[in-house]
């Protein structure tokens, strides 16, 4: 059997570790690396999403009825999702291959569960901080339900690389801290009591990967008074690549674990289960995933209640 191509972008034609050899080498078929029957399972993102029936969904709100975050009338809401996504930088060296894949994927995910989808690709630190600021001004939140935020990019513990991120350029960063700010109750009171999902691909840090790409800047570029008020921070809930310090990895044809795993769990279980239980399912993907240790991780969860996305209804 072939041994796989073991290679990481940031330090040229590493040597491959044990343990590289027990991993079947993926096959090619259409542009598509398919896995060996009993290979580690990478993540399936043909699979259809599967809609909600209406009996469902009146059974849940019987008897969940208070605990569950009401949901507009699909004729009459107008949700909004945002998607960043950073493919080429000035370092060519850093372009993340396989991004387009995960756009095309979570679009196609957004889009199905009923949110019209605000596009930006290759954005530099202030324009990203621009790009959120607007979206967080649209008059159609007033008339949604709820939104999502995913950016795609590489990122530090506490931050996501602009596209001029460089050597001579180290400040073209974009603070996870701000996306918060931007949606919370003071800066966008449309979006008050509903719920926002944020979903992050990028790395934290830590250690260099094996075969997939990681999406971590490359080694080389170390060196009141009032009655009546809401809670500044309510209704987040995020899903992080990956945990403080560690690395979040991308095939370079299939694109991420993370975006992977998520658009496969939310196509087979978004119809029945509350978005906590579907990010919980996604974390045990990671967990079952033998190949790589990356985990996902929750992050500054104020969610009051149970999120159900009911796609199609």
């Amino acid at each position: 059997m072939s041994q796989p191509q073991v290679r990481d972008d940031n330090v040229p034609e590493p040597q491959p570790e044990v343990q590289d050899s027990a991993v079947p080498a993926p096959q090619r078929s259409a542009g598509v690396l398919r896995t060996p029957p009993g290979a580690y399972d990478q993540p399936d993102t043909s699979a259809a999403l599967i809609p909600s029936n209406l009996e469902f969904k009146q059974a849940i709100f019987r008897e969940q009825g208070q605990k569950i975050y009401p949901v507009l009338d699909k004729a009459a809401r107008k949700r909004l999702a945002l998607l960043i996504n950073n493919v080429e930088f000035d370092c060519e060296d850093m372009k993340r291959n396989g991004a387009q894949r995960d756009e095309e994927n979570m679009e196609k995910l957004l889009r199905g569960l009923g949110y019209d989808v605000v596009k930006h690709t290759n954005l530099s630190g202030q324009e990203m901080d621009e790009a959120i600021k607007s979206f967080a001004g649209r008059k159609e939140h007033a008339e949604s339900d709820s939104t999502f935020v995913v950016i795609m990019s590489h990122g530090k513990r506490d931050a996501i690389l602009g596209i001029h991120y460089g050597v001579n350029n180290p400040s073209d960063v974009f603070p996870v801290d701000s996306i918060y700010s931007h949606l919370n109750a003071q800066n966008c009171p449309a979006l008050i009591n509903k719920p926002k999902v944020i979903l992050i691909q990028a790395c934290r840090g830590g250690e260099n990967g094996k075969v997939w790409v990681a999406d971590s800047e490359p080694d080389q570029l170390w060196n009141m008074e009032s009655d009546v008020w809401e809670h500044k921070e309510k209704d987040f809930i995020s899903l992080l690549s990956c945990t403080p310090d560690t690395k979040s990895y991308r095939h370079k044809l299939n694109g991420s674990l993370f975006i992977g795993f998520l658009v496969e769990v939310f196509n087979a279980n978004a119809n029945k289960d509350d978005i906590e239980e579907l990010f919980r399912q996604v974390m045990r993907r990671f967990e079952e995933f033998g190949m790589l240790k990356q985990m996902v991780c929750k992050d500054r969860t104020t969610l009051l209640k149970l999120f159900y996305l009911f796609p199609g209804l």
